[in-house]
């Protein structure tokens, strides 16, 4: 007797599910992307309402794009990157330097800000269009090399080392380690037990199923609840809000002594986004074309579309940059979260968005998430910042890169003094050169500096070719 073979359950980028299952999936997806968002939201001293919201309508935006242009949806869901931390904490610093942690910077400093997320969707939108134009991966090889993108990756997260330990330690939040030892005690105790957490639940929690996507919330609410017998978290200033808030709107403004050094600071740190977004897309698209050949259908090839992926991540920048949210990036986490359910729908992605811009309205969320006791976020910091600089070494190991070449051990070198060592050892992470103070008052920003020095040698390469030397000449 013939049987029927049973259809194999999940969804492609252009299915709808049912209502009752599109939102259950869409919340899942808001907890997945939660975690990272609002910690970013915290540490660039943006409003964390503002920040779910206007991300959630970024994701929308770019769906739609998505759909608008290829007639299909790019199954990706945008957050909040942590790229951008050191650029921006700089530009905040300068402007309110007693700001304490997690409390959102003035209007005015945050339109400031927003001018540089405007130029990174400009960047973006620009180096899709060169792709689109030369030829996929290989356009975005020439243009930005591995050795460029993954050392500006690395001088980002461990130039922030300095940063995460401060709030570990608590000394960026006003306490002095000498005068006060037992509070100090407190901080690095939640901080360690934070950090174990993160760590324990990210490696023992795999292959669990969706909870063992959840390692950094699960670590936040661990350390949390250790910090409120260490006295570190204000119970009282959680329900103060009234439930239902506007999220605070603000728009940019380009006419501050400090927009030259926010256009260059913040906006070339998408040099960093690109190819974690590329690799992304290259993720997904593999999924869903397994997914389709299980159901018999047609193949979709979304890696064909890189160069529109990237304009799609300027798109959102730009919404972002609009109306007063962090400059974004579309999430690993998402992605690993539909591959492992087999639900690449873009409609339930739209509800996951639309989800968020409703949580940006619930006031007593924000009180809670405001109530994070800074040594949490430290603990947290420690482990997610070393992370973006390890991503930085594993695409150029993913990518071969030659350390054993001259030229790129250069470049390399280059970048990561000049972008860590200035982060780290001059004021607010800018070197003090004295040119073209007009531009940058107080200095160049040290990280984009590295990586601009990086861009100018690697194009002088490929102006004057080196002399190829055979490895038995080198051995001679």
């Amino acid at each position: 007797m013939a049987t029927t073979a049973p259809k194999v359950m999940g969804y492609l980028p252009q299915d709808t599910p049912p209502f009752g299952q599109m939102l259950l999936l869409g919340f899942q997806h808001v907890l997945t992307m939660f975690p990272a968002t609002v910690l970013c939201a915290l540490l660039m001293h943006f409003d964390v309402s503002t920040v779910l919201t206007i991300t959630g309508l970024g994701t929308i935006v770019t769906l739609i794009g998505a759909k608008l242009s290829m007639g299909n949806y790019i199954p990706l869901y945008y957050g909040s990157s942590f790229s951008y931390i050191a650029a921006v904490t700089a530009v905040v610093a300068v402007m309110e330097p007693d700001l304490a942690f997690g409390a959102p910077a003035k209007p005015y400093t945050i339109s400031v800000v927003q001018a540089g997320f405007i130029f990174t969707g400009f960047l973006n939108i620009i180096v899709g269009l060169i792709i689109r134009a030369t030829g996929g991966k290989e356009g975005l090889d020439k243009v930005l090399p591995p050795v460029v993108t993954g050392s500006v990756a690395c001088t980002i997260g461990i130039g922030l080392g300095a940063a995460a330990l401060g709030m570990a330690a608590g000394t960026c939040c006003g306490v002095d380690p000498v005068a006060t030892p037992d509070i100090t005690l407190k901080w690095w105790l939640a901080a360690v037990l934070t950090l174990l957490a993160a760590f324990v639940f990210s490696v023992y929690l795999q292959g669990k199923g969706f909870i063992g996507m959840l390692p950094i919330l699960l670590a936040g609410i661990f350390g949390y609840i250790v910090s409120i017998p260490l006295g570190l978290v204000d119970l009282a200033g959680i329900f103060k809000t009234s439930l239902i808030t506007v999220p605070r709107i603000t728009f940019p403004t380009f006419a501050d002594p400090l927009t030259a050094t926010v256009l260059v600071g913040v906006g070339i740190m998408c040099i960093a986004t690109i190819p974690e977004s590329t690799a992304h897309l290259y993720q997904i698209s593999l999924y869903v074309d397994h997914l389709a050949l299980e159901q018999g259908r047609p193949k979709l090839g979304l890696n064909r579309y890189i160069g529109l992926n990237l304009m799609l991540d300027g798109l959102d920048d730009m919404v972002n940059g609009l109306f007063g949210s962090t400059a974004g990036t579309n999430y690993g986490e998402n992605n690993s979260l539909m591959v492992i359910t087999r639900n690449y729908s873009g409609p339930v992605l739209i509800t996951a968005g639309a989800i968020a811009i409703l949580l940006g309205f619930i006031g007593p969320l924000r009180d809670l998430v405001y109530s994070i006791p800074t040594a949490v976020s430290g603990g947290l910091s420690i482990y997610l910042f070393g992370v973006i600089g390890m991503q930085g070494i594993a695409l150029m190991m993913a990518e071969k890169v030659d350390l054993y070449d001259p030229a790129t051990l250069a470049i390399g070198a280059t970048i990561l003094i000049v972008g860590i060592g200035g982060n780290i050892g001059f004021s607010g992470g800018f070197l003090p050169i004295p040119l073209l103070k007009g531009a940058f008052p107080y200095g160049w920003p040290a990280i984009a500096t590295g990586a601009v020095a990086g861009i100018v040698m690697n194009l002088i390469l490929r102006a004057f070719k080196p002399p190829k030397v055979r490895p038995a000449d080198v051995l001679e």
